[in-house]
């Protein structure tokens, strides 16, 4: 804010200092070309009066006589004529010769004396108040919009400027305040919506941290017991405390029975760090398939062409269909992230086919030299082919996509021929 605010300073400075020079430039220029009209006049009437004389032979009396002997509409500027000669007596030369105030120029001919009177005054400059009135008007908008983008825009920004560095650092609960401004109002709100998620996020995962680690401490706590018979049985067994045959039989049934229990212990330690390590919320309603196929192409069309790399999205039918439209934009994204990643560039299409319950969205690309064997497992949780070479990667990206067609009612599969071509559907529910 401070800068905006020196920015505004300087930037008005700057407009004065430029009016200055810009006033400075038309006052010379006026002063070059200073009105001269009555220098002309006097010029023009000198040279009537000693025409004057030198026909009527005798002094101009008044200014209208020498405009009537010239034949002319008049002089600009003068404003009257006064003579004295020889003849005059001395009051009359006292009074021609008396300052009155008036602007005059004097001019002798052979006999007479002429005093010339006119008017100097200058005409009201138009230049100068066009050109202040102009830069006024313009230096009004500017700082009029400089403090519009001050208030509406820079204001509200600084309020939150921090507020992504506290989210990074793990604050959550640092309040937002209501906005309703028209820039930043629905980016506030959304980064509300995002705290929230983040803080239920981690308040959930800080909750799943200690239930497992619970479960896992009660589960630890029993495998002992187990373990501890069967320990116990093994070293009677090789001590040979047992002879007989029937004992050794139920030593070794009751070995059987708890090794069964470790494994029940051990699924369900399993099944509790698989259970829940990712929240799927998915919205389902009714969308239109092409808007869909629409957002993609806006987001892959200049990313392909960079990358050099036929992509195609092909003629479809569109359709309402049950889904949630971000979670299917993400699931055919993923896909064809993947194509990009483990494809060898050379093509990517996506095409759809409308069955009678179902619509299907088929992504191919080139290049895939994923296993047979492996491909019934693209869709398993932290599994990565031995196609992945230096790629980096953590396996979840096809398993999230099964996940999330599974909770808009859909399904998702591969296949591969023997020319590299992989070929992944997204089935969706027609409504």
């Amino acid at each position: 804010m401070k800068d905006m605010n020196w920015l505004i300073w300087k930037l008005f400075l700057l407009f004065l200092a430029l009016l200055v020079c810009v006033n400075l430039l038309a006052w010379n220029y006026e002063k070059k070309i200073e009105d001269k009209t009555y220098k002309v006049s006097i010029n023009r009437i000198s040279h009537d009066i000693q025409r004057f004389e030198k026909e009527k032979k005798h002094a101009v009396k008044t200014l209208q006589e020498l405009v009537d002997f010239a034949e002319t509409d008049g002089y600009p500027k003068i404003t009257g004529i006064l003579n004295t000669g020889p003849e005059d007596d001395i009051e009359e030369k006292e009074r021609f010769w008396a300052n009155t105030g008036e602007d005059y120029a004097v001019f002798a001919t052979k006999e007479h004396y002429y005093k010339i009177m006119y008017d100097s005054q200058k005409p009201q400059n138009i230049l100068f108040l066009w050109i202040n009135g102009t830069a006024a008007m313009f230096l009004a908008v500017i700082i009029g919009v400089l403090f519009y983008i001050r208030r509406e825009i820079l204001r509200p920004f600084h309020q939150f400027s921090n507020l992504p560095y506290q989210l990074s650092k793990g604050n959550l609960t640092i309040p937002i305040q209501e906005n309703k401004n028209r820039f930043f109002g629905r980016f506030l709100w959304g980064v509300d919506l995002l705290r929230e998620h983040l803080e239920k996020q981690k308040q959930r995962e800080m909750e799943l941290e200690k239930e497992k680690k619970l479960l896992l401490l009660s589960l630890s706590h029993d495998l002992k017991t187990p373990l501890s018979a069967i320990k116990l049985y093994a070293g009677a067994l090789s001590r040979n405390l047992y002879q007989q045959d029937e004992k050794k039989q139920e030593i070794a049934k009751h070995i059987n029975q708890k090794a069964d229990e470790i494994e029940k212990y051990i699924s369900e330690i399993v099944h509790a760090s698989n259970e829940d390590f990712l929240d799927f919320q998915v919205q389902c309603q009714e969308i239109y398939i092409g808007k869909v196929l629409e957002e993609i192409g806006r987001y892959y069309q200049e990313k392909m062409g960079l990358k050099h790399i036929d992509f195609r999205i092909g003629t479809y039918r569109d359709c309402l269909v049950y889904a949630d439209f971000d979670r299917l934009v993400e699931v055919i994204q993923n896909v064809v992230e993947n194509a990009i990643k483990y494809g060898d560039g050379a093509f990517i299409r996506i095409d759809t086919e409308r069955q009678e319950e179902e619509y299907l969205i088929i992504i191919t690309n080139s290049g895939c030299d994923l296993p047979s064997k492996e491909l019934l497992h693209i869709f398993d949780s932290f599994f990565r082919g031995s196609n992945v070479s230096k790629q980096t990667g953590s396996g979840l990206g096809l398993y999230i996509c099964r996940q999330l067609m599974h909770r808009m009612e859909g399904e998702i599969t591969a296949a591969a021929d023997k020319n590299g071509t992989m070929e992944v559907v997204v089935a969706l529910r027609v409504l």
